[in-house]
């Protein structure tokens, strides 16, 4: 078994992850030992076994950043801070009664959003979107519009202006990029967040910060603070715009490219759902996350795990791993038990789980309304991926179809 180190990023994460993760799994077996930026040594779980026992045993496989035995090795600056976290009381750094309390109060405030009115306000930032670039006969699928659509849902249901949605996006793409603005764009994400967490605390208000306020002040146990309600509401704005950005990005580009795709996507409404279902499988958006650490000394996928070690969830290798998809070209008939939105008890709640749903559905489905002659405008083997070690969703996505007049 291999344990020379690999450097997380380059290339084939970019173009073709899949492949690499098989031939990782094959070399190094279930965890395989990498190298972040600046060479931080981590641990990528690749098994899904494996990581299925990561993410469902919290005692021995903390969320506490604070474990961490490279703290010191890391550069001021470092550009993937913003992903790893450091001392930032959010949601995903707490653990037993302080994280159902908070994970609760999250729960709650997604819980309330009227799906009537998510699935209409969706629908019309798809045509807005699609109206601007319907008459050009060609557009980019990703820039012009599924890296657009999530955040202008989540910034109108959080309280945001519209006209704060361009700059949250930016800012958003630089964190996840883990390139040399990841700083700044979580520092600006930030900033936007605790104004509206000032001006709602001001100025109550029925939408997601303003329920997030009230309910953390009279949940059970302490009353989160302003700033924990900043930093959940961080995480919740960065965990529901990259990944569905991400989701409508790689089904459009399966329903380009693979004719299975292709036929579930086009053959109505319920055949769209499944056929979303099956992108968490074969390339989910959200490819590894850091993390988890070690709180003691053990053992995983025969690798000697140290107290303190980081482990990364490599997401899109477990959901390929042969174990348990044997046939990994065969579609999987509806079966949900993917690790896309997590597994734990910091897996994804549930109503967060259903709003980035209907953001992506809606979006699939007014483009192939929209735009019914769709086609890829370049050779499928040239399209790339971010160069976020995290994300998988692509940088662009050029198509052409006929030109139609705009419906606004």
């Amino acid at each position: 078994m291999n344990d020379r180190p690999v450097v997380l990023g380059g290339r084939r994460f970019r173009s073709e992850p899949t492949a690499l993760y098989r031939e990782l799994r094959r070399e190094y077996g279930a965890v395989a030992p990498v190298l972040l930026d600046a060479d931080i040594p981590a641990w990528l779980v690749l098994g899904y076994r494996e990581l299925h026992q990561v993410t469902g045993d919290p005692a021995l496989f903390s969320r506490d950043s604070a474990l961490w035995n490279q703290w010191d090795r890391v550069p001021d600056g470092w550009p993937m801070l913003p992903m790893v976290g450091r001392g930032h009381a959010s949601v995903l750094r707490s653990s037993g009664e302080d994280h159902r309390a908070r994970a609760a109060v999250i729960g709650g405030a997604l819980d309330a959003v009227d799906p009537f009115g998510l699935r209409a306000l969706a629908e019309r930032y798809a045509d807005e979107l699609i109206d601007a670039v319907c008459a050009e006969g060609t557009t980019d699928l990703v820039t012009r519009y599924a890296a657009l659509l999530p955040v202008r849902v989540l910034a109108a249901l959080f309280g945001f202006a519209d006209e704060q949605g361009p700059g949250l996006v930016a800012a958003l793409n630089d964190m996840v990029d883990g390139r040399d603005d990841a700083v700044a764009g979580q520092r600006h994400v930030a900033a936007c967040m605790a104004r509206l967490v000032a001006d709602r605390t001001a100025r109550p208000a029925d939408d997601v910060a303003g329920r997030m306020i009230a309910s953390g002040r009279t949940a059970p146990g302490p009353a989160l603070t302003y700033e924990e309600i900043t930093q959940d509401l961080i995480v919740m704005l960065t965990a529901g715009h990259q990944p569905t950005a991400g989701w409508i990005g790689n089904s459009l580009r399966l329903m380009l490219t693979d004719d299975r795709f292709a036929a579930s996507l086009l053959g109505g409404r319920r055949s769209v759902a499944e056929a979303m279902n099956e992108v968490l499988w074969e390339d989910t958006p959200t490819q590894n996350v850091a993390g988890r650490w070690a709180s003691r000394d053990t053992w995983l996928g025969e690798r000697a795990v140290r107290a303190g070690d980081l482990l990364l969830l490599g997401v899109q290798a477990a959901n390929h791993d042969p174990q348990v998809r044997t046939y990994g070209t065969a579609l999987t008939g509806g079966n949900s038990a993917h690790f896309s939105f997590g597994h734990g008890e910091h897996r994804c709640p549930f109503p967060a789980q259903e709003i980035a749903e209907v953001v992506a559905r809606t979006a699939l489905e007014v483009v192939l309304d929209r735009l019914p002659d769709l086609d890829l405008a370049v050779p499928a083997a040239t399209l790339t991926r971010r160069p976020s070690p995290w994300l998988g969703s692509l940088t662009s996505l050029p198509v052409r179809f006929t030109p139609t007049a705009p419906r606004g």
